[in-house]
């Protein structure tokens, strides 16, 4: 049954399409960061190990509110790696086991894509879909982003 939440159910479908973009874009972040997590080595090694840790907590709370969102607009929820896939707008890595200042500049990167998708999600959650609640939520998120590719960033200056 359809929420009746004062978004149509043509705008609340496409809210629904977006967030599960939204929710590949944080699948792939956390595994990719996970791997780093697991691979990191060298001098700075539990420093990193312990910082990517950290980020990739964030991100499994992130994709639980996610998954979240997507129900109480009315959708169900993806859920296997099939499909985080297809819907992601990042890119896996593998077979690849970068340095430590290379897995940073990799997660920085894709942060900062998160961020410009989000963006743009932010404003068509406004535009499009009349979707107030997606907007304030998605921006929750693109500043959780924004920190963390702060972070990133301070670490490779």
């Amino acid at each position: 049954m359809k929420p009746k939440i004062g978004i149509t159910e043509k705008n609340l479908d496409k809210s629904i399409h977006l967030l599960s973009i939204a929710l590949s874009d944080e699948m792939t972040l956390y595994i990719k960061t996970r791997k780093f997590h697991w691979n990191v080595s060298g001098e700075s090694f539990m420093e990193l190990h312990k910082l990517f840790q950290a980020q990739y907590t964030e991100l499994e709370e992130t994709i639980d509110l996610i998954a979240e969102r997507i129900n109480k607009l009315g959708g169900k929820t993806i859920g296997t790696m099939k499909e985080f896939i297809h819907h992601s707008r990042l890119k896996e890595s593998d077979n690849k086991y970068p340095s430590q200042k290379e897995m940073m500049k990799e997660l920085l990167s894709d942060h900062e894509v998160v961020i410009r998708e989000l963006r743009k999600d932010i404003e068509e959650s406004d535009t499009k879909n009349k979707d107030a609640g997606t907007i304030d939520f998605l921006t929750g998120i693109m500043e959780q982003h924004e920190t963390t590719a702060w972070v990133l960033r301070r670490y490779l200056s």
